[in-house]
């Protein structure tokens, strides 16, 4: 019998994790968490050295078509330069880059892939360390 989530009264279990390198050092990491009753994933983004606290706290929700996934800006050079997003298949969606100027991306294949950005899912790297 299957839960719909919606509905899922969620009790939340510690799932895995994703390091977050730059040049082979850890500069972050994604918590993920699952319901042991409807199997959703929640995840928590920590970035190493950043002292504020993130947009999301607790346990964010995600829409069932959306996916966790990680999004890589290459024109930053420092331990800000990737941030935890949700990605739904051909959307566009906005990142705030360099000098707070905000861009825009298509998602495809739910990826952004582009000459500065890049993504990478969650879903993908449970339990690994991905080289940014």
């Amino acid at each position: 019998m299957s839960v719909d989530s919606e509905s899922c009264s969620h009790q939340p279990v510690y799932f895995g994790v994703i390091n977050i390198n730059l040049n082979q050092r850890t500069i972050g990491s994604i918590d993920i968490w699952r319901c042991g009753v409807c199997k959703k994933k929640f995840c928590e983004e920590k970035q190493l050295g950043i002292e504020e606290i993130t947009e999301i706290v607790g346990m964010p929700k995600i829409k069932p078509d959306q996916k966790w996934a990680v999004l890589v800006c290459n024109l930053r050079k420092d331990k800000e330069k990737w941030r935890l997003v949700r990605l739904r298949e051909n959307e566009e969606i906005k990142h705030e880059c360099l000098d707070d100027k905000i861009v825009s991306f298509n998602v495809q294949n739910f990826k952004i892939d582009d000459k500065t950005h890049w993504s990478f899912l969650v879903d993908d790297n449970v339990n690994k360390a991905v080289e940014i």
